[in-house]
């Protein structure tokens, strides 16, 4: 069942018209006034792409700026797709953290902020909490599912995965499964975030949007693997949601493993500064208290390297990009199975 929630005020306006058919490209006006702009804007790019009767799809792609396929493959359904062969409606954002994005990286560049902790937003806030209030109050309500395109981006690289979202609605948790199985990824990976509420995928789950999310590779490129899962997956999805015609969807593989990533053990965190040098491949199998890595401190060669385990069965899903780390940073994640 989807939630109604009282729309705050916003100064924010559109240059797309969101019930009207066919293809608009336009953008989501966010009046700024920064030290060299008096009456500026910020400007969130949106596509809507509508025919006939159907779900209302939303599909959102850098929330980070730093990960790449999820915009790639966004900006490509709103240019091609022909709105003929839709039954329903498509509201594509490519680049939601728009200053992160442009700056090519996690957080904004304006007010330093990570749009994915910022939910459900202050339209009176910083223009990073005011794109996500607008999204809390204003897209998501127009919403019947929602599309979360993520990657590693610079930290983290990634196996290609479709990522569920917890909730504690039976129904809708049914529905996620479901979607992010149409998804069809190398793997699909069950990822609560530690139980963080502010993200995207949990206020849409909140609103009861049918929700699913993605890590498609990372390491700060674009990885030709995953932007292949990307562009598949989210024709399987709109498919899967009648959005589209299954003929334009690929054979669902069912027989693909479930994962999750199951709390703090799944994490192996830096317990000093140094160089990580990791001792397994994405994909490896691994056991909790087995080797996962050393810490090297190679500016002090007398130092012993520092060893660090893992504290979770299963296996390596994802594994820190930069060789440089320090106390606390996330050197890898260990996926384990239903």
């Amino acid at each position: 069942m989807k939630l109604t929630r009282a729309k705050r005020p916003s100064s924010a306006f559109t240059t797309v018209d969101f019930d009207r058919t066919g293809r608009q490209i336009g953008h989501i006006m966010f009046p700024h006034s920064p030290n060299d702009d008096a009456w500026g804007v910020t400007r969130v790019p949106v596509a809507v792409v509508a025919n006939g009767k159907g779900p209302t799809v939303i599909m959102e792609g850098g929330n980070h700026g730093d990960e790449y396929e999820g915009p790639i493959v966004i900006g490509e359904l709103a240019r091609d797709l022909d709105p003929a062969e839709l039954q329903g409606r498509l509201i594509l954002m490519p680049s939601n953290n728009i200053h992160a994005v442009m700056g090519a990286q996690r957080t904004s560049t304006v007010d330093g902020l990570n749009f994915n902790r910022t939910f459900p937003g202050d339209p009176l806030g910083t223009i990073t909490q005011q794109i996500s209030a607008y999204m809390t109050d204003h897209i998501f309500p127009m919403g019947d599912a929602f599309l979360d395109l993520h990657s590693g981006g610079s930290s983290l690289d990634f196996i290609p995965s479709a990522a569920i979202e917890p909730t504690d609605d039976p129904a809708l948790a049914a529905r996620n499964f479901a979607a992010a199985r149409a998804f069809d990824a190398p793997c699909t990976v069950i990822i609560g975030n530690l139980g963080d509420p502010r993200t995207a995928t949990a206020t849409a789950c909140r609103a009861g949007l049918v929700t699913v999310g993605s890590e498609l590779g990372g390491g700060g490129r674009v990885n030709a693997a995953a932007l292949s899962v990307a562009r598949r997956g989210v024709r399987n999805v709109l498919a899967h949601f009648g959005v589209i015609a299954s003929s334009k969807a690929s054979s669902i593989n069912a027989d693909r493993p479930i994962y999750e990533l199951k709390g703090t053990p799944a994490y192996v965190y830096a317990t000093a500064e140094g160089i990580f040098e990791p001792f397994h491949e994405l994909g490896s199998e691994v056991r909790a208290g087995q080797a996962a890595g050393l810490i090297h401190r190679v500016w002090e060669p007398s130092i012993v390297p520092e060893q660090l385990s893992y504290a979770a069965d299963g296996i390596v899903y994802a594994r820190r990009q930069p060789g440089r780390v320090r106390p606390g940073n996330c050197c890898l994640a260990v996926a384990t199975p239903q």
